[in-house]
């Protein structure tokens, strides 16, 4: 099996690279406002969180990202 990266971008130092999908984590919560994926920047070590709306979440699921579903 091919493994998955996803194209991802840090807003502190735009830098944009690849990351696999151990890299990231997806957080599903009630609404849109606690649904979000989050990762590591590996230019800068900045701590990233961007909102997942529907499309994302199904891609980061299907990729293999580990997901938190919150209450």
């Amino acid at each position: 099996m091919t493994p998955v990266t996803f194209r991802a971008g840090c807003p502190d130092c735009r830098g944009s690279f690849e990351l696999a999908a151990a890299a990231l984590r997806l957080a599903i919560g009630a609404s849109s406002r606690t649904t979000f994926y989050s990762f590591t920047c590996p230019d800068c070590g900045a701590s990233v969180r961007k909102p997942a709306g529907e499309r994302i979440v199904e891609l980061l699921t299907g990729g293999g990202v580990r997901t938190l579903r919150t209450v």
